[in-house]
Order: C-alpha cells, then structure tokens, then sequence
C-alpha cells in the first residue's frame, strides 16, 4: 500500500509515529552537539536507520576539543542511504523520517536514491536543500514531536 492511497489523517499518525522512531533512534549517536536519526520507510516496513556518527572502525568522537565537528562525521541520512547499498532494499519511491531537516550534501543523496518524501521535525541552520527538493518533485513535511 502507497502512501498516496492513504487518508490524510492516517498518514500524519503514521509520519508521527516514524518521526519519534528516529528521535528514539537518534539516542545511539555519540555525538555531542547534535543528535541525529533517520528512518528510511517504504511500503510502511522500515528498510534501513541511521544516526550521525563515524564510518565503522573510527573512534565514536563527533567533535574536537574546541566542539567542532570532525569532518569524520557522517550524518544520519547518509548513514541510512550507505546501509541501503549493502542490502538487497531500494529505497526508490520511499519516504525518509529524519529529526533534522537534511543539508545539501545529504540532499543530492536523497535524490539519488530515489526517496520521494521526507519528514523532519527540527530545521536545520542552512536551508538550501529545501529548493534542490523542489526542483526535483521531493514533497518534504515539517512536523513536530
């Protein structure tokens, strides 16, 4: 069942309840300043996560001691879409929950892998992602938790 085919009441329960999936999700990250997660969702089955953090086999420290991020980081979108590629899961046509709204590197990601809608509950301090999404026909909902 697609998300269009749902009546607008359910799809908002069902967004809100995916956007406080990844809130709790967000929890695992180590990272200091800002906690991050994501949810990847198609045909209502979750199909992969991911939370701002290091690649596998780095130290988990996000930020240096002036707390600054390190460039090591990667975010939870993108962590999320990485995972995806080492399954047999597409994310073509799929909706991406993630408590911070995505930048515009994790944006050109997004498309890429075909993720067609996007709900986010906190704006991100740069919002230039926002009309990379519009260009490419991305719907993307704010929604508070």
């Amino acid at each position: 069942m697609s998300n269009q085919s749902l009546p607008q009441h359910k799809q908002n329960k069902i967004d809100s309840l995916y956007l406080r999936m990844a809130s709790v999700w967000s929890e695992n990250s180590h990272c200091n300043r800002s906690k991050v997660g994501c949810l990847i969702v198609k045909d209502r089955q979750i199909i992969s996560d991911g939370y701002n953090g290091t690649p596998s086999g780095f130290p988990n420290e996000c930020e240096d001691c002036n707390n600054n991020t390190l460039p090591t980081v990667l975010h939870a979108e993108a962590n999320a879409i990485t995972k995806i590629a080492k399954s047999a899961n597409s994310a073509e046509g799929s909706t991406l929950y993630v408590t911070l709204s995505p930048c515009f590197d994790c944006a050109k990601l997004i498309i890429q892998a075909g993720i067609k809608r996007i709900v986010y509950s906190e704006e991100y301090r740069k919002t230039d992602s926002f009309k990379l999404f519009e260009e490419a026909g991305i719907e993307i909902k704010k929604i508070e938790i």
